[in-house]
């Protein structure tokens, strides 16, 4: 029977079996964490990851990929047009083309995820 749990991030999620928590870290926390281990203050923190937030989402809109060697590839993937179906009618439908933000995980990332 699924169980509903109330979050850190006052967020709703199920979860199945167990009871476990999972923290979601939202800009502040992260901010805070940006701040504890660079010993920037929190307002620098703040504009360094503005500025990194920023400095990505312009070279992926003009089609350049971020590569950060060890964390991962950003970069913009181009969908082509294609048939779907309207979930409240059930008609087919057309997807227009268009084009989406993506990240593929570094190997030195992956690897400090699946050592855990």
């Amino acid at each position: 029977m699924p169980r509903y749990i109330l979050n850190n991030s006052k967020s709703i999620m199920c979860v199945l079996g167990e009871s476990t928590e999972r923290i979601v870290m939202n800009k502040t926390d992260l901010i805070a964490k940006i701040s504890d281990k660079s010993q920037l203050t929190k307002k620098d923190s703040e504009k360094a990851l503005n500025a990194f937030v920023e400095a990505v989402t312009e070279a992926v809109a003009a089609d350049d990929k971020v590569q950060l060697i060890g964390f991962g590839t950003f970069e913009r993937r181009r969908r082509e047009k294609r048939s779907g179906r309207d979930p409240r009618s059930g008609k087919p439908i057309e997807i227009p083309a268009s084009n989406t933000p993506a990240f593929k995980a570094g190997k030195a990332f992956k690897d400090a995820v699946n050592s855990k």
